[in-house]
């Protein structure tokens, strides 16, 4: 169970922000780079590798099946609520095995040639998509046991700040390297890099309060079902989880194709969809994170709500007034700033509505229901 909430310090006043700088946040931010790093590997990175290999389309086009296992890692999560490694404590054991499993699946793949065997490439890239959404279960699980509750705010905004800077890592950066220094040389490297994580497993704490599991892997499955559906409200807060996000999937579904039908060349549509927009939603994730620890978590909920609402209608005054790079750059930088922050507040709302008994398997669930809206919204939009 997390430790007792303590009052939070007023973050605008001298020693305020260092109140919440310490190891737990910086191991936060260091294992969401382990997490993000491999999505990419199995992914875009993967394709392009494919692609630069002469393969066909086809070919290519089944790879996208490679991901998976990040849709369905709820239903082995009960395993890693129930049964601890022996060493290294309940989740960072875990956290640990995995890690070991992704180097050493990325350093194969890495002396793999797509076009001689390209299905046993694609095979191992499975098992590597299967050890990193495991490596995720572990991860979330832990940082929800280990966050004082006026915390959770600030190490949702670090934690997704550190995954996103992997995926760029492992996406940007990989296709740079294997442009200059090949593509195995590559991998090798993006192998290497899964270490920042390792490091932060053996200078993590453990959790303060240790949890009694229930016995036998079948209670584990039900009883964490039940212990959220026996709550008040169950099914309101399983519908704010799904939509609170809904929003903002549809402004971002199709913003690139936005841009491109009024006019803007894809230098600019880069430039203000994915360097702006990407760099504001970081900023407002810390930004959002810091003003949880004053506002409180319902408060957070609601204002970032309505913020990120509201700055969804910037695009409709960009359609107004069309082709204006002044109104496209000021649009997705404010609109990406308040998604990032409602970002922050919905995942210390994730955090705080699991039990610690059953952590892994609960985030793993909501964080799927999370990703319904996004997988859904684009025929919609």
């Amino acid at each position: 169970m997390p430790p007792t909430a303590k009052a939070a310090p007023p973050f605008f006043k001298k020693g305020g922000i260092s109140a919440y700088c310490n190891r737990r946040m910086l191991v936060i931010l260091m294992l969401g780079f382990s997490s993000g790093l491999p999505l990419a590997l199995v992914g875009g990175t993967l394709q392009a590798w494919f692609k630069h290999s002469g393969i066909d389309i086809v070919t290519i086009g089944f790879l996208g099946l490679i991901g998976q296992p990040y849709s369905y890692k709820f239903l082995w999560a009960p395993l890693m609520d129930k049964f601890s490694l022996p060493f290294l404590g309940r989740r960072r054991g875990w956290i640990f095995l995995m890690q070991m499993l992704i180097i050493l699946a990325t350093v194969f793949i890495a002396f793999q040639d797509p076009r001689q065997q390209p299905w046993l490439l694609a095979s191992i890239a499975l098992l590597l998509a299967f050890f990193a959404a495991s490596q995720d279960i572990a991860i979330d699980a832990y940082r929800i046991d280990i966050l004082y509750s006026d915390e959770r705010g600030l190490g949702a905004a670090l934690a997704s700040e550190g995954y996103r800077l992997g995926m760029i890592v492992s996406s940007g950066g990989a296709l740079i390297l294997a442009d200059n220094i090949g593509w195995q040389n590559a991998y090798l490297i993006m192998a290497s890099l899964v270490t920042i994580g390792t490091i932060a497993v053996f200078v993590a704490p453990e959790p303060e309060t240790q949890v009694q599991v229930p016995k036998g892997f079948f209670l584990v499955v039900t009883e964490s079902f039940a212990d959220f559906f026996k709550r008040p409200n169950a099914l309101a807060f399983l519908a704010l989880i799904i939509l609170y996000k809904l929003g903002d999937a549809f402004a971002s579904s199709l913003s690139s194709i936005f841009l491109l039908d009024m006019g803007f060349s894809l230098t600019a549509v880069g430039t203000i969809n994915k360097v702006v927009g990407l760099s504001a939603c970081l900023c407002g994730m810390f930004v959002g994170g810091l003003l949880m620890t004053r506002l409180g978590l319902f408060r957070a909920l609601f204002m970032f709500g309505i913020l990120q609402a509201v700055t969804n209608l910037l695009y409709m005054v960009l359609a107004l007034v069309g082709k204006s790079y002044v109104v496209a750059i000021g649009a997705f930088l404010i609109e990406s700033l308040c998604s990032g922050m409602g970002a922050a507040a919905l995942g210390a709302l994730l955090m705080s509505l699991c039990n610690p008994q059953f952590s892994a398997t609960q985030f793993a669930l909501f964080s799927s229901l999370t990703a319904l809206g996004r997988v859904y919204v684009s025929p919609a939009a």
